[in-house]
């Protein structure tokens, strides 16, 4: 897009939804952002506006979220949501929710952070859901989606787990022996998917776009490379 546009998002409170949210409110490009949470954050921008609501409402007032562009950085995992059916109910019914408000307001474009390996049909629970929601999006006639599919995500949560601690201090070292097709297996940092997802905002081509991890670094280096 050449001129400035709007933006709204949801999910801004996450690890990868507040490094969004930071990159947004110093570009210029942005003109403004809506910011949706459950909880109030705590940022400080005038370019922020955020808007505190229970997810379950986000149709009472279409207008409140108008913009060209919408972002979702949702998601959650099965232990912290309590179970598969809490699980899907962010995943997949907060992100079509969300999708489907974009349409409404009629948004040039749709973006979300979705998972290495989301597939419809997939065996496994947490794969089959990220499908589901793509599947989901992708049939709403949305003029532009773009799906991320980072693999691990590194960064400092704000909350512990156990698995993702080891896997991420492990992650230097099996990135460096993921090469040629094993490339889109590699860790990517938060920031670096933020920076892919700013980036790509200001691109207006109809149609549906998948970034693997490989592709979401190529595009994070490129603000690198454009850097002064």
């Amino acid at each position: 897009m050449n001129t400035s546009f709007k933006v709204s998002l949801i999910g801004g409170s996450g690890l990868v939804g507040g490094e969004v949210l930071d990159i947004l409110s110093t570009d210029d490009k942005v003109s403004s952002v809506v910011a949706v949470t459950r909880r109030p954050l705590k940022k400080n921008s005038s370019k922020i506006k955020n808007l505190t609501i229970d997810f379950n409402d986000l149709f009472k007032d279409p207008s409140a979220f108008e913009a060209e562009v919408f972002i979702c950085c949702l998601g959650t995992t099965i232990k912290k949501a309590g179970s598969q059916n809490a699980f899907a109910r962010v995943d997949l019914d907060y992100v079509v929710s969300w999708a489907q408000l974009a349409k409404k307001v009629g948004a040039k474009k749709f973006m979300v952070v979705s998972a290495m390996g989301a597939n419809e049909n997939s065996k496994i629970f947490y794969n089959r859901v990220k499908g589901q929601m793509q599947k989901a999006i992708t049939d709403l006639g949305i003029p532009q989606v773009e799906i991320f599919q980072p693999s691990l995500i590194l960064g400092e949560r704000s909350e512990n787990r156990a698995g993702e601690d080891i896997a991420q201090a492990l992650a230097p070292v099996m990135n460096a022996l993921m090469i040629g097709p094993l490339k889109k297996y590699k860790a990517i940092k938060a920031s670096d998917i933020a920076k892919a997802i700013v980036i790509k905002s200001k691109e207006f081509k109809p149609g549906i776009f998948i970034y693997q991890s490989d592709q979401i670094q190529k595009i994070a280096d490129q603000s690198v490379k454009e850097s002064p």
